[in-house]
């Protein structure tokens, strides 16, 4: 198995582990979707995508609906991502990537966690050259050769196909979401979920102090409402 596979063991017990944060991150990923392509999931792939998504972890129809209804009113106020890159304790690389619709205030405050425990925030690309940014979608594993799919998918960019308890995972670069998400619709291969990941090129082991130093910093980052994923370097 590739690094995306062993990164997906590692992380999957942690993504959207508060389900109340989970509809929030959500909830943002639906506003700046419809804001860039519409409120017609039929005509706007990438909304089509996080309604997959919200579906994947059981946010009520109406709360979608809402959402859509919510974020096509003209008068509310856009999410940028933004992203944010520096250092924790004994030389972790960080990876923040946010949401936001008051960069001030982000900017404010993930200085204050990197401050608050010692670490340091760095300047746009000083980090994310450590990561690969990849796309990923998860489809059922009923009815389809894992082999073969991976064989037929390498033509749109496909690197790693695997199956876990979740069903079967395609992990590829991220310029190849819409070519992997077209092809898939296409063959009318239900898609569970899908996002974007970014996976450390190296990680790097710490004793169990050092890591503790680290988690306080991520803890913080992660509880942040503007902060919607969080990669580092350290080996878990």
């Amino acid at each position: 198995m590739g690094r995306a596979f062993e990164f997906r063991k590692t992380r999957k017990l942690k993504r959207w582990a508060a389900m109340s944060k989970a509809f929030t991150r959500i909830g943002k990923d639906i506003v700046m979707a419809v804001k860039e392509g519409g409120g017609d999931p039929d005509t706007n792939s990438r909304l089509r995508a996080v309604i997959q998504n919200a579906k994947s972890v059981n946010m009520p129809k109406d709360n979608i609906e809402r959402a859509i209804k919510r974020a096509s009113d003209k008068s509310l106020g856009d999410y940028k991502e933004v992203l944010f890159e520096g250092y924790a304790p004994h030389g972790i690389a960080v990876l923040i990537e946010t949401a936001t619709d008051n960069n001030t205030r982000t900017v404010a405050n993930i200085r204050s966690y990197f401050n608050k425990c010692d670490g340091s925030l760095g300047t746009s690309g000083s980090v994310e050259f450590m990561f690969d940014h990849t796309c990923n979608f998860r489809i059922p594993a009923q009815g389809i050769d894992p082999e073969e799919l991976e064989l037929e998918m390498i033509d749109f960019g496909a690197e790693e196909v695997f199956v876990d308890d979740d069903g079967i995972l395609i992990y590829a670069p991220f310029e190849s979401f819409g070519d992997i998400q077209k092809e898939l619709e296409s063959r009318d291969i239900e898609i569970l979920s899908s996002g974007f990941e970014r996976i450390p090129q190296v990680t790097k082991a710490l004793s169990e102090e050092e890591a503790a130093d680290v988690e306080n910093l991520l803890e913080k980052l992660e509880e942040d409402d503007d902060v919607q994923n969080v990669y580092h370097t350290m080996q878990e």
